[in-house]
């Protein structure tokens, strides 16, 4: 039954991009529409959830205007994080990623369209997003960001320690960090071989924001530890209720 479950959420998700690619390639075609397409990867996103049976929960302790700016940043133990983010943050964002996914048909073109690519071997390449997010922030739009570089923790829900670029581009243009807790999602659907999905209503944890008015590059570390420190916190605290 699971093996079979996989395949539908499978083919539920290609299927339906497929469907509404059309209409997001015209909203891509001018920046002044952008916000529309994104709009459409809101809507993919609820329908995939929907679709596959799987209830969304979010805790919004913290509800973003939604007209703010500001860097979003969330723990990543499963691919299933940017669906589940594209549906809990209704905020017009950048999402910061790599760059290997410019390589898959139709969902590439999407990326590089929208969102900001990263080579994370390529030490340019990285100073290259940091450029462009900030530049992102200075227009008037948010950045979501996974900061501990990718799905790295070996033993979820441990995470590795966070990169800085996410809490240098916030310092830099004075925009508040929100944490973003996503506590099960590494159950749905494992980082692991052979692929499976499991059912299991997703939840997550909006966060009060961080101001950062007032910081400089020398309180990088100290925001950095205390982002890490609030979504740690909630995972440990999921961790002891369904243990």
């Amino acid at each position: 039954m699971r093996l079979l479950y996989t395949i539908w959420c499978a083919t539920y998700f290609v299927v339906l991009y497929l469907f509404l690619f059309p209409i997001q390639f015209v909203f891509l075609q001018r920046d002044a529409w952008k916000p529309l397409a994104h709009k459409i990867n809101y809507i993919w996103g609820t329908l995939f959830f929907i679709g596959i049976g799987v209830p969304v929960r979010v805790d919004y302790r913290f509800t973003p205007e939604p007209k703010g700016v500001y860097v979003f940043c969330a723990n990543h133990f499963s691919y299933l994080d940017i669906a589940a983010m594209g549906v809990i943050v209704k905020n017009f964002y950048a999402f910061v990623g790599k760059s290997d996914v410019k390589t898959i048909p139709l969902l590439g073109y999407m990326f590089a369209k929208l969102h900001v690519q990263v080579d994370r071997d390529q030490p340019n390449s990285r100073a290259y997003s940091l450029a462009k997010s900030i530049r992102t922030l200075a227009s008037g739009r948010s950045i979501m960001i996974f900061p501990e570089g990718g799905i790295r923790a070996p033993e979820p829900p441990q995470m590795v320690p966070f990169k800085d670029g996410a809490f240098t581009m916030a310092i830099q243009q004075q925009v508040p960090i929100v944490p973003v807790t996503l506590l099960n999602n590494y159950r749905i659907l494992p980082d692991k071989s052979p692929v499976r999905f499991h059912w299991h209503p997703l939840r997550a944890v909006i966060h009060p924001p961080i101001d950062t008015a007032g910081m400089t590059q020398d309180d990088v570390s100290r925001l950095k530890e205390e982002t890490y420190r609030i979504i740690d916190s909630e995972l440990r605290s999921a961790k002891k209720v369904t243990a």
